[in-house]
């Protein structure tokens, strides 16, 4: 059964989409209680966007109570809601991954990303503080700091989002779109 998994993430990845869940569905006639299986499964289904299926892949990941990491089902079922323009349903996805873990990287990052989109600025800069508490920035992170903080009007954190987004990624999309004044 391990076998048939893992020829199916490397179907995926060759995007040889017939193979790939060929593969994928018969490692979990195999075994059925393989949550790393579903949730790569659900994963394959939902960068084709088959969304419905993917979260119900997704959501059985979740029935083995010995799954070692139930986050990332939600992390990846709140992705794959995005991609159907549904924030709403996503932040719940996000919200449950982070009750299970509240350092998960993704989600803390894609819930700033929806508070910031819907102008819910003090939980937008309260997401990303709990992120850059347990995780090196990255260019995107750094650059929700910059439009946060721009938003709420607070230059000093703005500048300093600003420069450490110039000093280490200095070559990103994101230090372009500021050195351009391009915030939105």
């Amino acid at each position: 059964m391990p076998a048939h998994y893992m020829l199916g993430l490397v179907y995926m990845e060759l995007k040889d989409d017939a193979q790939a869940e060929q593969y994928f569905k018969r490692a979990l006639e195999l075994d059925s209680e393989n949550s790393e299986a579903r949730n790569n499964y659900g994963w394959f289904l939902c960068q084709r966007g088959r969304i419905e299926d993917s979260i119900r892949q997704f959501m059985a990941a979740l029935k083995n109570p010995l799954y070692e990491t139930p986050d990332k089902p939600y992390v990846n079922a709140g992705i794959c809601t995005l991609k159907r323009q549904d924030d709403k349903g996503a932040e719940e996805f996000f919200l449950k991954a982070l009750k299970l873990n509240p350092t998960q990287p993704q989600a803390l990052l894609a819930l700033t990303d929806i508070y910031y989109r819907s102008n819910d600025l003090p939980n937008a800069r309260a997401q990303l503080l709990s992120y850059m508490k347990t995780h090196a920035p990255t260019a995107e992170a750094l650059w929700l700091g910059v439009r946060i903080e721009r938003k709420l009007g607070d230059k000093n954190s703005e500048e300093s989002y600003a420069q450490i987004l110039r000093q280490r990624f200095p070559l990103s999309k994101e230090a372009q779109a500021l050195a351009t004044g391009r915030y939105e």
